[in-house]
């Protein structure tokens, strides 16, 4: 649902905006990372859900870091937009995103972990 050249694209803007790095530092775990949520076996996907969709991507996107800067940002950029095309949103505060992705890229907060913090906070948009 989302490719690279979209992913790259809000990432250079984001890093435009609120400054940070340019460049990517290993494409193969960005594209590792934006193919996991929609990965599966058969007829049986591995992340039904937007919400787990979601959750295996902000993961991913984090904790490859695949970019020399701003992957904290593309990872909440990019869960946004996967909550988004499945018609859902995030009801959380600047401060609370900043706490979540934190907590991801240090390790604190696991794909379960991940998923339930999306649950507790996913409206229908």
């Amino acid at each position: 649902m989302i490719d690279i050249e979209d992913i790259m694209n809000a990432h250079d803007e984001m890093l435009r905006l609120h400054g940070g790095s340019f460049g990517l530092r290993d494409k193969g775990l960005l594209l590792s990372a934006l193919e996991r949520p929609f990965g599966g076996f058969g007829e049986t996907e591995f992340y039904a859900s937007w919400e787990e969709k979601s959750a295996a991507l902000v993961e991913s996107l984090v904790k490859n870091h695949p970019f020399m800067d701003g992957n904290k940002r593309t990872g909440l950029f990019a869960m946004h937009s996967l909550l988004c095309f499945g018609g859902k949103e995030l009801s959380a505060t600047d401060d609370e995103l900043y706490d979540f992705v934190v907590k991801i890229a240090s390790g604190e907060m696991d794909y379960r972990d991940i998923l339930q913090w999306i649950k507790e906070r996913v409206v229908i948009i």
